[in-house]
């Protein structure tokens, strides 16, 4: 049996968690009382649906079933995690965690996704409190990767280490909060900068919309890969944060922020700063606002990844536990059968992969028929640690044929036949699936070289053997149509 969880509250937050986790392969019931909720969560997975996929080079699990509950303790019997997300009073949440808790399996983990109550708060009266702690998501669940987790001194330390091994299988980055705090770590930041935008809206300094250019211009970007204090360590030049806290530390007793007081909330604030953010963004719709949010956290997660930096490094961890005990990421000795072309690509078309025409463009057909040909090349022994010796595979010459369309989204696969590999020579046939149908197909040589004299080189033994087994097993394989074919030839 899969593993099960259950949402609590099926909102935009308990939608994005139920999305998390069913997109990850889990079974997902959700309960909420709201005969809407269904309906609710549709679109919300929609989009969780569309962009999460392209986050990875690497297909996630099959998707588990979702299903709607009544009944709270039917949603929660025999689960493996439970998610609360109903609303922000503890009285309600005390009432739903005495409900679950008393049908729930005691090992299962109960996280809350409260952003500003303290785990011991949310303990008062609990028949079992160590099973109980916040893990607070950030909005879109199914696309950020930080949670806080945040434990009281009397939570299950063994249940919190769970938790986060389960997060982190989910493509998420758990951040232990080892003290708890009214809001945590990351809501108190949001918080200051919330008041000062305030602040100076209602002192006429600025609008809404330059406020947010001064952040998605300016400050915003190096957070994103940098954080604060890494990001203010390079502002110190040669001699780090010493010099830049010896240069700047003085101005921090400067009365420049009203961080500790809050404007009042007047009717006239509300009509100014509702009014200045319609004028600024009422263009689009909030579902198109959605759509854009997620186009762009995708394209810069994946910017990150090409670096192992951030976000990007928690999907590179994600998508190499995706792809161990499977022949994504086997060694072919690992494989009894070779007698078949080799699965070397599976994987959903990301969004920045396709054109105006909404298609895979042309260069991204090359750049999977070369993911496909790296991932041969690591399964026959020529991976990182080889190339380090110094020798590797260079491609000398590349055929591609477009077959059929292929759409942002769309589960491909990639295939691979070896035609020829003997000595310094491999010769690759390549074919792209969505289903069973054919999209494209690739013909690569390359030629073993040595990094060294950049010259054609014998390859190592080990490779040799491995490869000669595949080739041989190969060879049973009728010769597949449109190999050895050029471009402009007749059919």
């Amino acid at each position: 049996m899969g593993q099960v969880a259950a949402i609590i509250g099926g909102g935009v937050i308990g939608g994005g968690w139920a999305a998390r986790f069913l997109l990850n392969g889990w079974d997902v019931r959700v309960f909420d009382p709201d005969p809407e909720a269904e309906a609710k969560l549709a679109p919300v997975l929609a989009q969780a649906r569309r962009a999460l996929p392209s986050l990875t080079d690497v297909a996630l699990p099959d998707e588990g079933r979702l299903s709607f509950h009544a009944d709270l303790a039917e949603a929660v019997a025999d689960v493996d995690w439970i998610q609360e997300s109903v609303p922000e009073r503890l009285d309600i949440k005390h009432r739903v965690l005495a409900d679950l808790q008393a049908a729930c399996p005691e090992e299962a983990i109960i996280g809350s996704s409260t952003s500003g109550f303290k785990p011991s708060e949310l303990q008062e009266g609990a028949a079992r409190p160590g099973q109980i702690m916040v893990c607070h998501p950030f909005n879109p669940v199914y696309l950020m990767p930080l949670i806080e987790v945040v434990p009281s001194p009397v939570t299950d330390p063994a249940l919190v280490t769970k938790a986060q091994d389960i997060l982190r299988s989910l493509g998420m980055y758990p951040l232990h909060v080892r003290k708890e705090i009214d809001a945590h770590i990351a809501d108190r930041f949001l918080e200051a900068v919330w008041r000062e935008a305030l602040w100076l809206v209602k002192d006429g300094v600025a609008t809404t919309e330059e406020i947010d250019e001064a952040i998605r211009m300016g400050f915003g970007i190096r957070w994103g890969q940098m954080g604060l204090f890494d990001t203010y360590r390079t502002a110190g030049g040669e001699t780090g944060m010493r010099h830049f806290m010896a240069q700047f530390g003085p101005a921090l007793k400067w009365p420049w922020t009203k961080l500790m007081d809050v404007p009042e909330f007047t009717d006239e604030l509300v009509d100014l700063i509702a009014g200045q953010s319609d004028a600024q963004s009422g263009h689009m719709t909030i579902a198109q606002m959605l759509t854009a949010r997620d186009d762009n956290l995708v394209g810069m997660m994946r910017s990150l990844k090409a670096n192992d930096w951030g976000a990007g490094a928690v999907l590179n961890a994600h998508e190499a536990r995706l792809r161990a005990g499977t022949v994504l990421g086997a060694h072919a000795d690992d494989l009894e059968d070779v007698s078949a072309p080799i699965l070397t690509v599976r994987r959903a078309v990301p969004l920045d992969w396709t054109d105006y025409n909404g298609h895979m463009n042309e260069a991204r057909y090359l750049q999977a028929f070369g993911d496909a040909t790296d991932r041969f090349m690591a399964l026959i022994g020529c991976d990182a640690d080889y190339v380090a010796t110094g020798g590797s595979y260079f491609t000398a010459e590349t055929h591609i044929r477009h077959v059929d369309e292929a759409l942002a989204g769309a589960m491909i696969e990639v295939r691979t036949q070896v035609l020829a590999g003997a000595a310094k020579k491999l010769h690759l046939w390549h074919e792209m699936y969505e289903g069973e149908r054919l999209l494209a197909t690739g013909e690569h040589f390359l030629l073993h070289v040595s990094l060294e004299t950049r010259r054609p080189s014998d390859p190592s033994q080990a490779i040799l053997t491995v490869l000669t087994r595949i080739a041989e097993a190969h060879e049973a394989l009728l010769m597949p149509e449109g190999a050895g074919r050029f471009v402009g030839q007749r059919p």
